[in-house]
């Protein structure tokens, strides 16, 4: 999730509630260990709260109560329908000491490592994603698997994929992934341009990622506060990195206070149809988590970048080969604008198609395809609604007097090269991350395990399968896949035997004789 500093900070308040001045012999210590505790109201409460008890709940108005309940059921229906199709991405990077960008160094706030060990490496980071076909087209946020050397994808029924990157689109923030499955259950795209300020939205993800997130798919609700919010987060970041595609980003996000926090980046934004109308990316916070100003890219852009992506591996950037800036109340009075909209022109790139088609420094664009431009960002969005080669009717104003140019569109050097990523290499034979030692007599007897022999597990590779499915060391393997095992290569042999993507089932005994049964899918 992209954090966006603000000047603002909360507090948590505490708030005492008085009842009536009751008292007790003895404060309760736990509520959960099962004591018993005495209360004893004071002198003439009593009566009072005895009568109180008896007081009839006040009855709403039945029209207003179904008008409620019917806004509760569109809630809570849009969130049934698109849970299902919400991911958990978890990523593992690679470190090393290459110098790290301001995307990197904000991703990295919200690593999450096992507790006592930050040297562990590969890192690993999360983020959500949507399935947006049934074949498994994943979309989520650029700067959640950027660096990504392994991606796997949990679908809210909690099965578990490895993803591929189709491509990624650091312009824009959008990143297309692509697990093997079918029949699953893709979210329905809406249309970002129809969004309302003041509608109703829901943001679904996993708001707080750890390695063993126990919230996952959580939903929060809220409004959709603007529409075309300019952040220069995006440009930012591209600056800071030295990528020419800076000059190329969009930003034209939708605003919204429904609860974002870090691992819901890549998340949809979903209205009361169950549309998906953005995509989550960014929040404007002075401690890194929800205070009500969230960020969602326009599904509409989103759509437009996955068909490149599938196309192409890249997007393909439509290119006027223009320098704009926005319209402000005195370019409205010098240039004779009817309104303070528009975008407008200050230079030229070399060959520009603009400035062949016939426009000059100082025009204001006003309209483009027939669609009237309101700023900057949506601009860049309707620019970018069109491929390269396409022909737009481009309508300007140039002191005071309209004109209209025909412009065929450029392709934009991006500077980005295809990104196209790989499951990890499968190894050799199947390995789920266990070094394994002989169990000796004497260990059995001082740890009190019930047999003198078996598969001791020495270590747990970090990320492994086996640390997922939270093996740890010091167990001893009694059985594989129901099998019994008396050492370290027996166990081992038969563990390696298993074939690629089927699942392993350990029987396993921890110190003092009880066991505990671990179910592994091999890479």
């Amino acid at each position: 999730m992209r954090n966006i500093p603000t000047g603002r900070a909360f507090t948590l308040a505490t708030v005492a509630f008085l009842c009536g001045m009751v008292t007790a012999t003895r404060m309760p210590a736990a509520l959960d260990q099962g004591d018993t505790h005495t209360y004893r109201l004071a002198a003439g409460t009593a009566a009072p709260v005895a009568a109180a008890l008896q007081v009839p709940p006040r009855s709403p108005d039945p029209a207003t109560l179904e008008d409620a309940r019917r806004f509760s059921a569109a809630f809570a229906d849009a969130a049934a329908g698109v849970t299902p199709s919400v991911a958990r991405i978890q990523v593992e990077r690679v470190a090393d000491d290459t110098p790290r960008g301001f995307h990197d160094r904000m991703r990295d706030r919200f690593d999450r490592m096992p507790e006592g060990h930050p040297e562990l490496n590969p890192r690993v980071t999360g983020g959500t994603g949507v399935l947006v076909s049934t074949d498994g087209l994943v979309l989520t946020n650029t700067h959640v698997i950027s660096g990504a050397s392994r991606i796997t994808v949990t679908l809210a029924d909690k099965r578990v994929f490895d993803a591929t990157v189709v491509g990624a689109d650091p312009t824009t923030d959008i990143a297309l992934l692509r697990i093997d499955g079918s029949d699953l259950p893709a979210a329905p795209l809406g249309d970002s341009d129809r969004v309302r300020v003041g509608e109703w939205v829901m943001a679904i993800g996993n708001p707080a990622f750890t390695h063993a997130s126990t919230l996952d798919f959580t939903v929060t609700g809220g409004i959709v506060s603007a529409v075309g919010r300019p952040l220069n987060v995006i440009s930012q970041e591209l600056r800071e990195t030295r990528q020419a595609a800076a000059a190329f980003a969009i930003e034209d996000f939708i605003q919204t206070d429904a609860a974002i926090n870090p691992g819901n980046s890549g998340g949809p934004l979903v209205d009361l149809r169950g549309e998906v109308v953005g995509i989550n990316t960014a929040i404007a916070s002075q401690t890194g988590f929800n205070q009500g100003y969230g960020f969602a890219v326009p599904v509409n852009m989103a759509k437009r970048v996955m068909v490149d992506l599938l196309e192409h591996g890249h997007v393909r950037r439509p290119l006027l080969g223009i320098s704009i800036s926005a319209v402000g109340p005195e370019d409205a009075e010098v240039y004779g604008l009817p309104r303070i909209a528009g975008v407008l022109v200050e230079d030229f790139a070399v060959t520009s198609p603009a400035e062949q088609a016939g426009l000059r420094r100082h025009d204001v664009i006003v309209g483009i395809g027939g669609q009237p431009v309101q700023r900057l960002g949506q601009f860049q969005s309707m620019v970018a609604t069109h491929r390269p080669g396409d022909v737009v009717d481009v309508e300007v104003i140039r002191y005071g007097e309209p004109h209209r140019f025909s412009v065929r569109l450029n392709e934009a050097d991006l500077g980005i090269q295809r990104v196209v990523r790989t499951a990890p290499e499968r190894p050799a034979a199947p390995d789920i991350g266990l070094d394994l030692v002989d169990l000796t007599p004497d260990l059995a007897q001082e740890r009190n395990f019930s047999r003198p022999d078996g598969a001791l597990i020495d270590a747990v590779r970090p990320y492994s399968p086996a640390m997922r499915r939270q093996v740890t060391t010091g167990l001893v393997i009694r059985e594989v896949n129901r099998r019994p095992v008396s050492s370290a290569a027996e166990a081992d042999r038969i563990i390696r035997s298993a074939t690629s993507g089927s699942v392993v089932s350990l029987l396993l005994e921890h110190e003092g004789g009880g066991t505990v049964i671990r179910n592994i899918r091999v890479p």
